[in-house]
């Protein structure tokens, strides 16, 4: 009796275990729908650098409208050669809630013909947003991470890209993104694969702890906010942190023509179905054979080609697959026969097409 309870007790702890294991935060899922990076870009100029800038009109005209800004007025048709700097582009992503005074990283990289960045600095350049306002301004010393030499008679070695750089902290935020965090008396999560199962799991979470949630559709769940702003970040640091068990993924295999690579969910599935694969190797070879003259005759001595054809099919055995066949029993059936990847990507295509593959099958 005793090993009776014993062993009811240990499958119901490992079936706590299993479900804990399985549980997910809803903010590793899910993210709240408005609040999300904004992408800003700029136009810059990068100075200091040894001889290794760009000739093309963008630094010309970027460096004639800088000293023109600073009082330096060149004649109109002054064309200044310059080889210490280079025409930018500077581009960073501006994280939600980020406020004026606060830093950022941004990135440059060369638009003209300029060899290297490395020693250079990035002059005062306003970065934009897809509305057209400057939400921050990016100024300093660019860190290049590859490395361009090249000699005098064209001789040259390049490691990774010294065209392109990064500023850690580069840039200053000078304007706030408004979301509507702080507006409304809802928020929408939106989870970052869609699943009306996982939808409704998640608003039963929210609802089992106090909360009022319902799904909007497979991707959406809306949630209503405390009246009170001060409230709001308390109430959603809580909503964030709860945790449910997402609902399983559609039996799927998906296949990588470049690379070979596939990967089979876990409830794909195979009807009866009887599969034999082998491939047709014809291998062509020219081996060169010389032609001599007959004796006392005015010929010459020539090489003739000569082809050699040669036919090879493996022989592949033939395999069952059986009705509910799950993803073990697959491989292992087609590891038997020595398939490579590229001949069980015809296997399974062939399977979709018989309609023995009970799973969506997605070639990327």
């Amino acid at each position: 009796m005793k090993r009776v309870l014993m062993d009811v007790m240990a499958g119901a702890l490992l079936a706590v275990l299993a479900a804990t294991a399985q549980a997910e935060r809803i903010k590793d899922i899910a993210r709240i729908a408005g609040v999300r990076d904004n992408q800003l870009v700029g136009f810059g100029l990068v100075v200091g650098l040894d001889g290794t800038g760009d000739k093309t009109q963008f630094t010309t005209q970027s460096a004639k409208n800088m000293a023109k800004q600073l009082g330096v007025t060149l004649p109109e048709k002054t064309n200044p050669s310059l080889k210490n700097a280079a025409a930018v582009i500077v581009h960073a992503m501006l994280p939600a809630f980020a406020k004026p005074g606060q830093t950022i990283d941004v990135t440059v990289s060369s638009i003209g013909d300029a060899k290297s960045l490395r020693g250079g600095s990035l002059v005062m350049t306003p970065l934009k947003g897809a509305d057209g306002n400057i939400y921050a301004i990016a100024q300093g010393n660019v860190v290049v991470g590859g490395l361009g030499v090249e000699t005098t008679d064209g001789s040259s070695i390049s490691i990774n890209v010294p065209s392109s750089g990064r500023i850690a902290n580069g840039a200053t935020v000078e304007r706030e993104v408004m979301t509507a965090f702080n507006h409304g008396n809802q928020l929408v999560l939106t989870l970052n694969a869609p699943d009306f199962t996982t939808a409704t799991r998640m608003a039963e979470a929210i609802n089992a702890n106090g909360g009022r949630a319902q799904p909007i559709d497979g991707s959406s769940v809306a949630v209503a906010m405390p009246v009170d702003p001060q409230q709001r970040v308390a109430f959603v640091s809580q909503v964030e942190n709860l945790e449910l068990s997402p609902g399983e993924a559609a039996a799927k295999v998906v296949v990588n023509s470049r690379t070979g690579t596939i990967v089979i969910g876990q409830h794909v599935a195979v009807s009866a179905a009887a599969v034999t694969h082998g491939s047709l190797t014809v291998t062509i070879t020219n081996d060169p054979v010389v032609s001599q003259p007959p004796p006392l005759s005015r010929g010459d001595t020539v090489v003739v080609p000569k082809q050699n054809i040669d036919v090879r099919e493996e022989k592949n055995r033939m395999f069952l697959f059986n009705p509910g066949v799950r993803l073990d029993e697959i491989v292992r059936a087609v590891n038997a026969v020595g398939a490579a990847p590229g001949d069980l990507v015809a296997i399974l295509e062939a399977l979709k097409q018989a309609g023995a593959l009970k799973a969506e099958l997605v070639v990327i």
